[in-house]
């Protein structure tokens, strides 16, 4: 599935929201969340995390993955979980009205 302009970087900080977590993971969030719906590609997911922490949403610090490999983890920042309120709340106006347009039963309510 595409996503929508401006998805990806909800996504990734709604994934980054619990916990500190490695890329592979992040992407593992999306994909078990979303019913496999959504799957984001490493040559998407990565470049996202490097905008993400240029904007100073997100930091990143070395460390050892599950797999005992050496891993850069992510989280968020104040400014991100601000950031990831602000998307959250837009995203969820837009849901719902998109939701209410196609529960509508008329092609035209004012007729």
């Amino acid at each position: 599935m595409t996503l929508l302009p401006g998805t990806l970087d909800l996504l990734v900080l709604r994934a980054l929201a619990w916990e500190p977590t490695h890329g592979t993971g992040v992407g593992d969030w999306i994909r078990l969340v979303t019913g496999g719906v959504l799957t984001i590609e490493e040559g998407s997911l990565y470049p996202a995390l490097g905008r993400l922490e240029r904007k100073g949403w997100i930091t990143s610090d070395w460390g050892q993955s599950e797999r005992n490999r050496r891993a850069r983890y992510y989280q968020l920042t104040p400014a991100g979980r601000q950031e990831l309120r602000r998307l959250a709340a837009e995203w969820t106006r837009y849901a719902e009205a998109m939701g209410s347009v196609l529960r509508h039963g008329q092609p035209r309510p004012w007729a």
